[in-house]
């Protein structure tokens, strides 16, 4: 297995794809998939264009479905939710297919869609997407950051690192036989110095800052746990998310 860390998608290589896609966007939206197919959503089918969303939610019976997403960090208007993993409850989403656009990860989703395998990936189900590439043992693994509107992020790498690590730890092979780029050292580095204080730099960051702004502090908490959920978000078709 070879680990190539993109900080964007904008980064990745426009040749090629990998064996396996694992898309992040902690904050917020892979931790948003994650807790709402946990939560037992049928599916999340993402977009990045909410025309386009608009029309297929269409087709849908309004109570099978709920229009989840945000520009800006605001709910898109006439939306039933907007972005926060916190109103991903079962008692709101059980049953239903979210149909999600937001202004960062449904681009790095996106982009690699047609990838053989597209995982998605944050802090809260870390562990979750570890688990799947060592037993499915992929040949060559993207982890693509979904950044700030193609602008890096220090959430995104974390957990990029984060996940590297553990692989890294749980495997014989050697840090030099698994990178791919120089990403991955870098991230693995952030990760390593921040691992113990994630909610710290999530507030400090630059996408942290435009949540707490938005009185966002209580996603901040909750993006930055690490391994709280056994799922992984895997894609059925693409753009559509189920639990694997």
């Amino acid at each position: 297995m070879k680990l190539f860390v993109y900080h964007t998608p904008e980064r990745t290589p426009t040749d090629r794809l990998p064996d396996c896609a694992v898309v992040i966007d902690v904050l917020r939206a892979t931790t948003t998939i994650a807790t709402a197919l946990d939560a037992g959503a049928e599916a999340v089918q993402t977009f990045s264009n909410i025309e386009e969303l608009m029309r297929q939610a269409e087709s849908w019976s309004a109570d099978k479905r709920l229009r989840a997403g945000e520009r800006g960090g605001m709910t898109v208007e006439g939306f039933e939710m907007g972005n926060s993993p916190l109103a991903c409850k079962p008692s709101v989403v059980k049953d239903k297919r979210l149909f999600l656009t937001t202004t960062n990860g449904t681009r790095a989703l996106q982009r690699v869609e047609h990838s053989p395998q597209v995982i998605t990936a944050a802090q809260v189900n870390r562990l979750a997407a570890v688990n799947y590439l060592l037993e499915t043992q992929p040949e060559t693994v993207w982890i693509v950051g979904s950044g700030w509107e193609g602008d890096y992020s220090v959430e995104d790498t974390a957990c990029a690192g984060a996940i590297a690590q553990s692989i890294l730890q749980q495997s014989d092979t050697s840090l030099l036989d698994l990178f791919g780029n120089d990403e991955v050292i870098g991230a693995i580095a952030l990760y390593e110095q921040w691992k113990d204080n994630l909610l710290n730099v999530f507030r400090q960051c630059s996408h942290g800052q435009r949540l707490l702004k938005l009185n966002g502090d209580e996603d901040l908490e909750y993006c930055s746990q690490t391994d709280i959920l056994d799922v992984l978000p895997i894609q059925k078709q693409p753009g559509v998310l189920v639990k694997y």
